[in-house]
């Protein structure tokens, strides 16, 4: 207790708050991330309704992270050769009319599996354009001796919207529609990117600038690529972050199919179960945004990564929704606990003429998740969904077991 209220005396952790441009994007951060969230619930539960698959379930999940294993080498190289700001204006304009044109298809009554699948592809694609642009600007608007507590508020905003989003998204669906849903996603959307104009175009290294643009793309990302590979700090972080999004993190692909024909408790209840995650996750950034600055954060890291594996193996035999919401919301804390560590590790330690690229790999590590998605959808029509969230959840602490025993060091990144 002592702790926590000396870190509210020196207020350390708000400090950010002071730079106007951080402001502006994590107003920007809480309307996107707001209807990021609300789509995770929204086109699981579409695609599910429509053709009552798991399989088909698996595909919407992981269809929209195609173009960020494809194109996201790409965006990250975009982030630091031009203007940060105008990719993410693009990017969330062109976000909101998607979600909007989805919405107008099911208010007509004429949406078919393949409408949600072009709109997941489009969606990802102005994903893999924002994030590592977002992410960057993070960098670019505070100091350096608060990146930490930056990433810490931002994890904040975003696991808010992650604890606001499902539910917010599940009650629109249950009182009015998926339709309903979608066009609330395309204005909270809209307001993001009428909010970016507030931010000031950033002052960077003409010099950088330039030498970044003469290089050949592949030169330029392949360059990124073995500065990122070649800092083993960076490699640990990535490492873990490949194994977590490849087998654990996939479960919430059979979040559906739990909460309608296990816990049969519809999809207001799966916005309780992916709010409950949320809860979990605002409570580990309110402890990274305070105490992050002193923990070691490899050690957080890797065991937060391991509990994280268990937890879902745990939930794939919860007997009831009472234990199931329970066991969300430590799933939510460990969740952000390993990501943001990941976060702060890779952007610290990649010098900022990379940084972009960097942060293009971390993205694209954690859509790894789109292959895991495809993966649970298969076992779990072969073996059930709860054999399927177990074996990946599984195989996933026994991934970060054999990181520990390969890379003891990385337990020591500070």
């Amino acid at each position: 207790m002592s702790s926590f209220l000396s870190s509210l005396r020196d207020n350390r952790a708000f400090k950010t708050l002071h730079y106007r441009d951080f402001r502006t994007v994590s107003v920007c951060q809480i309307f996107g991330n707001l209807g990021f969230w609300m789509d995770e619930l929204s086109r699981g539960w579409l695609i599910y309704q429509i053709t009552n698959s798991m399989v088909q379930l698996g595909l919407a999940r992981g269809i929209q992270f195609v173009p960020l294993l494809l194109f996201a080498p790409f965006a990250g190289t975009f982030a630091d050769r031009y203007s940060r700001r105008t990719l993410l204006l693009f990017a969330q304009g062109m976000s909101a009319l998607i979600f909007a044109v989805l919405a107008a298809l099911i208010f007509a009554r004429v949406v078919e599996p393949w409408h949600v699948y072009v709109a997941a592809v489009c969606s990802g694609l102005m994903q893999v354009i924002q994030q590592p642009a977002r992410s960057s600007l993070v960098s670019d608007t505070v100091p350096p001796e608060l990146l930490t507590n930056a990433i810490g508020l931002n994890s904040m905003i975003f696991n808010g919207a992650r604890l606001i989003g499902p539910a917010l998204a599940g009650a629109i669906i249950a009182w009015w529609d998926t339709g309903g849903a979608y066009a609330v996603q395309g204005v909270s959307l809209f307001i993001a990117t009428v909010w970016a104009l507030k931010l000031k175009p950033m002052k960077r290294d003409p010099a950088v600038m330039a030498r970044a643009r003469s290089e050949p793309y592949v030169q330029s990302i392949l360059k990124g690529w073995k500065h990122a590979w070649g800092h083993p700090t960076v490699r640990a972080g990535l490492l873990c972050t490949t194994v977590v999004s490849m087998f654990v993190f996939p479960f919430t692909t059979m979040l559906p199919v739990f909460a309608r024909d296990i816990l049969n408790v519809g999809a207001g209840g799966q916005g309780m179960l992916l709010g409950a995650m949320g809860a979990g996750a605002v409570v580990s950034s309110i402890m990274i945004t305070l105490f992050g600055h002193r923990w070691t954060r490899g050690k957080v890291m890797l065991d937060a990564s391991l509990t994280y594996g268990l937890l879902v193996t745990a939930l794939a035999f919860s007997p009831w929704y009472g234990m199931s919401l329970a066991v969300m919301v430590f799933v939510g804390l460990m969740h952000v606990h390993a990501n943001a560590l990941v976060h702060t590790v890779v952007q610290s330690y990649s010098d900022a003429e990379y940084r972009g690229r960097s942060m293009a790999l971390f993205n694209m590590t954690q859509m790894l998740s789109t292959a895991g998605s495809m993966v649970i959808g298969l076992l779990a029509h072969a073996i059930g969904p709860r054999g399927a969230v177990a074996a990946m959840g599984l195989t996933g602490a026994a991934g970060i077991v054999l990181l520990i025993l390969l890379m003891p060091a990385a337990r020591k990144i500070k």
